[in-house]
């Protein structure tokens, strides 16, 4: 069972998604101190989103505070690996949430606000290079600058995902 992260969840009052938060600021100042891209992007916003997704989401014994930050960074770094299957390991992640949260008296705020961002996450294409295609190196002899390069849309989650990954990498 997920310990209850929100406070002031008693008679009324707001619940305020603590662990949440703390993941999405984490995730925040590993991309800020990388330097990667300005935080005013659309790319930004999907690297933080999964990078929050990801600490959340790992988070399993609600021990995410302090000094324990620095000893999961390997394994956050493992799991937004090129080869990793992070797409269905965040869906299996929010339906093991959800199903612990439906024995609960509402939902969780911080649970609500993860399957938000996936949702952005999943639902949205932003517009960016296509990786596959030919370059100035190729048969081809494309001679293209990254502006002419061609572009695709991808899915939001596929961008940030690498774009946290490195954020790890540079912290």
């Amino acid at each position: 069972m997920r310990p209850d992260c929100s406070y002031g969840t008693s008679g009324g009052e707001l619940a305020v998604p603590m662990a949440w938060m703390y993941a999405e600021y984490i995730a925040d100042e590993l991309l800020r101190t990388g330097d990667l891209m300005p935080p005013t992007t659309f790319e930004f916003r999907a690297g933080r989103d999964a990078l929050a997704l990801t600490i959340f989401l790992s988070d399993t014994e609600g021990e995410l505070s302090g000094i324990r930050v620095i000893s999961q960074m390997e394994h956050w770094r493992s799991l937004t690996a090129h080869d990793q299957p992070w797409e269905e390991w965040v869906r299996e992640r929010l339906g093991h949430l959800e199903r612990e949260d439906a024995g609960q008296d509402g939902p969780s705020p911080d649970l609500e606000l993860a399957k938000a961002a996936w949702q952005w996450l999943d639902e949205t294409e932003l517009l960016a290079a296509d990786l596959d295609a030919p370059g100035p190196w190729s048969d081809a002899g494309l001679d293209t600058c990254e502006e002419d390069a061609p572009k695709v849309w991808t899915p939001a989650w596929q961008l940030g995902l690498p774009l946290g990954h490195l954020a790890i990498h540079l912290f």
